[in-house]
């Protein structure tokens, strides 16, 4: 924490010097000749202390719940320190003078999106190598991509464009596997926080069942956690790191329980792989059969929502796994276009909901092949259409629901994030869907143009934590 230290004097102009200290430890001392001391906490990433506030005005749509839209037409935001202070239809419905109105026009102001699974490793294998079922997959394809990031100079390369892809796509924050090379998930994690956007950031963990290339031990997977968490973990930073078990299949009993004792000890949430495909659902019986489920297997190692949890794919989850995900608050990940490319699954996404069981939408690229959470949301709600035609209880996916998974629920593993209620950090997008708008739409009409048929040349301004987001650098 960075502290500013304001020094008024009757004798001297007031001055203000910054100290990386603790004020405890000056508060109570004498200092000469001062008659007041004030001591300011800002931020270490900024050195800003209190801002007024801003006002943005557009036509404002979120969701408090999944199942209807918030809609204020030409309305205002008003954020102050990078939280949303309130939404209002009018300026003057606000406590305090604004220092600056930015007006938008005739433009919609909306939340962020938020990717809970996607691997940055994979980032060149996006669109190609779709034609094998998961296990096959990983090992002709997957594997040997991410091989290639031990090479710091390829990895710059890639990770610099995935980061902008995501920037192109409004999305600002993710849940991100890198690899197993530290030097390359450092590198993932510095471009992340140059660009401002958030990030859980996994150095993936895997000592069994791969190429020899993307192997390790056990002491050096704990040893490359420790450093990521001595350096990144910041409870309050952008960018953070995430215990990352690739999954069961590739983490010996000694590697799981490792990475549950670090999740545990420094409280560092965990994102892995769950149910997946029908072939890995058998082959975790063989190697855990004392587990019950596969979720069992991981509960035992401490990596099943003893520290915050998301869990991709989910798709043959049922029963007591369900119950257990409920119990232990672990989110799902769901990847609509993974699970359809792999040859995976419908995933149950109504029986999460119903269940009260969290859930965020996946890219999961490679997997997947689209990066566009907005994209993603149109297949999930394409698939859970097709999954009720088969269990005609499960309703399917209403716009609205499907928006707030994609901001306000998966949102919430990163905070009060995915919302503009009072308080919520401010991860917008302003979208301008003019091209898309000829026809005398309804607001939310416009919403759902955009979302089916508009792209990223549709966002104007990105947002997040309050701060406008430049477009990040691509690096050779």
């Amino acid at each position: 924490m960075v502290y500013k230290l304001v020094l008024i004097d009757a004798c001297f102009d007031p001055l203000s010097y910054y100290f990386f200290l603790n004020p405890h430890s000056i508060v109570n001392k004498k200092i000469h000749g001062i008659k007041n001391l004030v001591i300011f906490a800002t931020s270490n990433s900024s050195y800003n202390h209190r801002q007024t506030m801003k006002l943005y005005k557009a036509n404002i749509i979120f969701t408090r719940e999944k199942d209807h839209f918030e809609v204020v037409e030409h309305g205002y935001v008003g954020v102050e320190n990078g939280r949303v202070v309130d939404v209002a239809s009018s300026a003057d419905a606000f406590d305090q003078q604004p220092e600056e109105i930015i007006d938008y026009g005739d433009r919609l102001l909306i939340p962020a999106m938020n990717d809970m699974h996607v691997h940055a490793g994979q980032y060149r294998n996006q669109g190609i190598s779709m034609d094998m079922e998961l296990l096959e997959w990983l090992n002709n394809y997957t594997f040997p991509e991410e091989a290639k990031f031990s090479d710091t100079r390829y990895a710059r390369r890639m990770y610099s464009r995935f980061v902008h892809d995501l920037w192109r796509f409004g999305t600002m924050r993710t849940a991100t596997f890198a690899t197993t090379h530290l030097e390359s998930t450092r590198l993932l994690m510095e471009l992340f926080r140059e660009a401002g956007m958030g990030a859980m950031v996994g150095k993936v963990n895997m000592d069994c069942n791969s190429i020899d290339a993307l192997l390790e031990s056990v002491d050096e997977a704990v040893a490359a956690n420790e450093a990521l968490i001595a350096e990144w973990n910041d409870p309050d930073g952008l960018v953070r790191p995430i215990i990352t078990p690739r999954f069961i299949p590739s983490c010996s009993s000694a590697m799981l329980r490792a990475c549950g004792e670090q999740a545990q000890k420094y409280q560092v949430p965990v994102q892995s792989h769950l149910s997946e495909n029908l072939g890995e659902i058998a082959l975790v019986r063989e190697l855990e059969p004392e587990s019950r489920f596969y979720g069992d297997a991981y509960d035992r190692y401490g990596l099943f929502g003893q520290t915050p949890t998301i869990m991709a794919h989910c798709v043959f989850s049922e029963g007591e796994e369900l119950e257990l995900m409920r119990r232990r608050n672990v989110m799902v990940a769901h990847c609509p276009t993974s699970n359809i490319n792999l040859i995976t699954g419908i995933a149950p996404i109504r029986s999460f909901l119903d269940n009260g069981i969290k859930v965020g939408l996946g890219s999961d690229i490679s997997g997947g092949h689209d990066m566009s959470i907005m994209r993603v949301m149109v297949y999930a709600i394409q698939q859970s259409k097709l999954y009720n035609q088969k269990y005609r209880d499960k309703h399917f996916l209403s716009l609205s629901e499907a928006f707030w998974i994609a901001t306000k629920s998966a949102g919430s593993f990163f905070g009060r994030v995915g919302s503009f209620e009072p308080g919520y950090e401010f991860d917008a997008l302003v979208i301008d869907d003019s091209s898309l708008n000829y026809g005398n739409y309804t607001l939310t009409q416009r919403l759902e143009r955009f979302i089916y048929v508009g792209d990223d040349r549709h966002i104007a301004v990105r947002f997040c934590r309050g701060q406008e987001i430049p477009e990040p650098r691509i690096l050779d």
